[in-house]
């Protein structure tokens, strides 16, 4: 570890992602959000990672990715790549490393926390990865049972080694820890950039005499984009609603299928993050289905554009707590509900803009510096604790 002319310590740390590659998923944009942030303030940050593209670039440790055989094109439609536990590369990406920071509870992640513990090197992980984000691909999404016993399973093996655990929400640290076990726990946003706010935006001639409603979220079972698409066609404004599902995954062309019979079909499109700002500005209203959510960055960056959200009141999901009362909420799933909700904010233009307004004001507290300072707060001091207790 050394000092800048301020005084202020820079640290070697290295960045731990069983995940990474396009930034099209939660995961992915929180791991390189974090590894940016802590560039800019100077630090060395080693990044050990399955994505091939990097191969080559100062300070990135590639390792190959799992082969797991009939189900590779699986995971090869929900965008993502998983990474295989390589000790060699690991051990040279930990050489001088003053702290590590685990993205995700997966093999690769595992293998270097008993590599840093051996080295006595302090590690942070952070809480990415909710029970049913795994639960769902087997079709227990629903089954408590087994998803308890994923929360214990990254409890035992993982968690509960390592020596503070970033948490984006209450919500989720409240129900790991109920399951899981105790942690020492650093609550602590991922963040929204300065990039989402108001700006005036000409709306393009496709969007002219229509209400753009959008949702952003990948196309997987747990975001239930079908509440949506059926909450548009019970809507009293059936015919001029324009949905924009923000996103990707395996379930596009499910959902085309499904959106069949809506008087405008969705528009199914990943955006860039300028484009996405631009989208969020135009829309009339977001809405957002999911039942299994730890954070949700993406409603967070729709209401700090102004944009007026209706969310589904899962017990499940951590993106309840945005809304500011019960006139932003539905019961999850049930999309009759969902529809008078879309109703009652396009029929009161007033109204919305009045709410849009204290949105604005409520996502101050998710400023991206403030939330990246905090991170680096948690890691550093993490690590002199370690320091100081040997």
């Amino acid at each position: 570890m050394s000092a800048d002319c301020s005084g202020k310590k820079k640290m070697v740390i290295c960045v731990v992602c069983d995940v990474l590659g396009e930034e099209n998923n939660g995961t992915t944009i929180a791991a390189m959000n974090l590894i940016r942030s802590l560039r800019e303030k100077k630090h060395i940050v080693r990044v050990v990672c399955p994505d091939e593209s990097r191969r080559g670039q100062q300070d990135y440790y590639v390792v190959k990715a799992v082969n797991l055989g009939p189900f590779n094109n699986y995971v090869k439609k929900n965008g993502v790549v998983i990474a295989k536990s390589d000790k060699k590369i690991l051990s040279e990406a930990l050489d001088g490393a003053d702290h590590v920071h685990l993205m995700l509870p997966f093999p690769l992640a595992i293998a270097a926390l008993h590599l840093a513990k051996k080295r006595s090197i302090s590690v942070t992980a952070g809480f990415h990865c909710q029970a049913e984000n795994i639960s769902s691909h087997f079709f227990l999404k629903n089954n408590f049972h087994f998803n308890k016993v994923i929360y214990k399973f990254f409890y035992r093996h993982f968690y509960q080694y390592v020596d503070g655990v970033h948490y984006p929400t209450e919500f989720i640290h409240q129900l790991f820890e109920q399951y899981g076990g105790k942690t020492n726990a650093f609550v602590i946003s991922n963040g929204v950039g300065s990039a989402f706010h108001p700006i005036q935006v000409s709306r393009p001639a496709e969007f002219e005499g229509k209400q753009v409603i959008l949702f952003t979220g990948r196309y997987s079972k747990e975001k239930s984009h079908k509440v949506l698409i059926d909450a548009a066609k019970q809507s009293r404004h059936a015919d001029t609603i324009q949905l924009v599902f923000a996103g990707d995954g395996p379930l596009k062309e499910k959902l085309r299928k499904q959106a069949k019979g809506l008087q405008n079909q969705p528009l199914f499109q990943f955006f860039s993050r300028k484009d996405m700002v631009r989208m969020i500005n135009l829309a009339d209203l977001y809405v957002h289905p999911a039942e299994v959510e730890i954070e949700s960055i993406s409603c967070l960056e729709a209401i700090s554009c102004g944009l007026v959200p209706v969310i589904a009141d899962s017990p499940r999901s951590a993106t309840r707590y945005f809304a500011l009362d019960d006139k932003n909420l539905f019961p999850c799933n049930d999309s009759r509900a969902l529809a008078r909700k879309i109703d009652y904010w396009l029929e009161r233009p007033e109204e919305k803009a009045a709410r849009s307004k204290e949105y604005v004001g409520y996502t101050k507290a998710f400023d991206f510096e403030t939330c990246m300072n905090r991170m680096e707060q948690m890691i550093m001091k993490t690590h002199e604790e370690c320091c100081r207790h040997g």
